[in-house]
């Protein structure tokens, strides 16, 4: 039903018969003569229905917009005068010499060409939402970007091996999402939040380069970047050390975005431990693109009568930092309060600050409520540490080092973003270097900062059990402008490590053999060694077409609640169905008035 997509119709075309299909994007009458803009996913092109074929004009008088048609005609140059340089096919257009109208449309519950529509809106109605230019883009756009990177990993000796959608449930992170059996009584199900045991697995099985384009689920609070399912790139690769598998994924990234969008991203990449990325941006995943910095000052206030500095200054578990804000004396006590509230957002009680009028009057150049309780060695030993210069303004955090971290790095992106600080380009990055895990105060526990499979770093195997908050680990963090893209790690591939890795996590041996015994009981069946990546696609994707959500580059997402307004899902189901897997709705008991 055709012969050219209407996109692709140029003026190498001239004077031949096409036969195209697709939807009527507009349409005009120019009194006895119609023009229909024909669209298809690679765009538009003219036809023109002239009145000399009476039964085909009058069919074209009946169109109407959103119309599925099919036409065939003639390619002409359009007269020099109506050239339209917007379009692709703007030097052509389609002489028409047959119509047929394939279906009719109702008036579309909002205009293709509409921007301002609400998300819930367009999420109602998908399948018109997808005919948008912008989201057909970038749909095409992100399977531009599988294309890239599986022509990679096929051409570096990569196997694409499917694993189980249906698994075991197991302690990883996030809740499982629960599939009931059938045929099992009162057993489940749980759909992978990962295939990460199974890719180790497939590494036991000799299978030494594995990917997968994958989708993984995780109930858990969701935001821009996260969906209850999601797709990933999953790698895994045995015989290689951590320094060579990062070769091979930043050559791949360079290869993707070469190929895709024409941009040479750095050989190599750059790389930071984690503790310097934590000390100077607040944040696992810094967006190296902003200029801001956190500074350490804890040190000279130790010993300061003011104790919302001396207390975090003196308690090991604490931070108090300093922040630069060049030119930041510039803003209004409505911005620096606006501020403060945000700050708030990530536990941080106050947002104290100091504006630096002029440095050559000392302390009497600098405006702050709370100069009165420093010292003035301290003032200075600030003022030098942070670099301050007159019209610039200090902002301070002191507090419990992950609320000190998490709102200052927070506040860092937001003025980066606010007030010009941010540069254009692509800034990746590797984080290196990670602790093992990390301690939770209200659950007076250890967790894995990755996951329980990651492999500790070589020298402090012997301090897994005696002092697991002192073990680093052998993982590493892909991060593209601020944003992780891709997290992996060594493996562990000796059984007695994993136990003793499970024994530090709180996983009891009978637990663990419960849970993950099969690869257990695999890892005594000469595992080699071995380590991989994943690689969240989504959010590569919205990262490289500058969309706001991972929403805007999935054809069918869920909304922040988890729930899909074109389907309804979720829904409930009939008692017979509930029946069948042995499920009784249990009722919320009555409340006494």
């Amino acid at each position: 039903m055709r012969s050219h997509y209407c996109g692709l119709i140029t003026e190498k075309l001239v004077d031949q018969e096409v036969e195209i299909s697709g939807w009527v994007h507009r349409r005009r009458d120019h009194g006895g003569v119609i023009f229909l803009d024909m669209r298809d996913r690679e765009g538009l092109v003219q036809v023109v229905f002239d009145p000399d074929i009476p039964d085909v004009f009058a069919t074209a008088e009946r169109v109407r917009s959103e119309y599925v048609l099919n036409i065939k005609g003639k390619v002409r140059l359009r007269p020099a005068d109506t050239e339209n340089s917007n379009m692709h096919t703007g030097k052509i257009e389609i002489l028409g010499k047959s119509l047929t109208i394939l279906n009719k449309s109702e008036t579309p519950p909002f205009q293709i060409e509409d921007d301002d529509v609400s998300e819930e809106h367009r999420l109602r109605y998908r399948y018109i939402d997808l005919r948008r230019e912008e989201m057909l883009n970038r749909l095409k756009f992100r399977s531009n970007i599988t294309r890239r990177l599986r022509e990679y990993l096929d051409n570096n000796g990569f196997m694409d091996i499917e694993t189980p959608m249906l698994t075991k449930a197991t302690p990883e992170g996030a809740r499982d999402y629960l599939v009931p059996s059938r045929t099992h009584d009162e057993a489940f199900f749980a759909l992978p939040q990962s295939p990460q045991i199974f890719k180790q697995l497939l590494m036991v099985s000799g299978l030494d380069r594995y990917y997968q384009i994958v989708r993984c689920f995780r109930d858990e609070d969701l935001r821009a970047d996260r969906q209850p399912e999601f797709t990933q790139l999953d790698i895994e690769t045995s015989f290689l050390n951590e320094d060579q598998i990062m070769g091979m994924m930043e050559d791949m990234m360079r290869h993707v975005f070469a190929e895709t969008m024409e941009i040479p991203l750095p050989n190599p990449f750059p790389r930071m431990s984690y503790a310097e990325a934590m000390n100077r941006f607040g944040s696992d995943k810094p967006d190296l693109r902003i200029s801001l910095e956190l500074v350490d000052i804890a040190d000279v206030l130790q010993d300061v009568e003011f104790k919302v500095f001396s207390g975090p200054a003196k308690d090991p578990n604490g931070r108090v930092a300093a922040m630069r804000l060049p030119k930041g004396g510039e803003l209004s006590r409505k911005e620096i309060d606006d501020y403060t509230k945000f700050v708030g957002i990530y536990g941080a009680k106050g947002l104290a600050y100091i504006k630096v009028n002029d440095m050559a009057k000392g302390r009497e150049g600098l405006q702050s409520p709370i100069l009165k309780f420093l010292p003035d060695e301290a003032v200075d030993a600030i003022m030098s540490r942070t670099g301050a210069q007159d019209g610039d303004l200090v902002f301070f955090g002191a507090d419990k080092t992950k609320i000190v971290n998490e709102s200052l790095g927070a506040l860092r992106v937001k003025l980066g973003h606010d007030k010009g600080f941010l540069e254009h380009g692509w800034r990746p990055l590797w984080v290196v270097d990670f602790p093992m895990f990390e301690y939770d105060e209200r659950e007076k526990r250890f967790f894995s900062l990755h996951h329980p499979f990651t492999a500790p770093a070589e020298a402090d195997l012997d301090r897994l059990e005696s002092d697991p908050g002192s073990v680093g680990s052998r993982a590493y963090d892909m991060v593209l402008n601020g944003t992780e893209v891709g997290g992996g790690s060594m493996r562990i591939y000796r059984q007695e490590v994993q136990e003793k890795v499970f024994r530090a996590l709180g996983i009891s041996d009978e637990e663990a053999r419960d849970k993950f015994g099969f690869l257990l009981d695999a890892l005594k069946y000469g595992c080699p060694p071995h380590g991989g990546l994943a690689f969240g696609l989504d959010r590569l994707v919205m990262l490289m077409t500058g969309a706001q959500s991972i929403r805007e580059v999935m054809a069918f997402p869920k909304t922040q609640t988890a729930s899909c307004l074109l389907t309804g899902a979720p829904s409930k189901v009939s008692p017979a169905q509930l029946k069948e897997v042995g499920i009784k709705i249990a009722k919320p008991p009555k409340i006494a008035q």
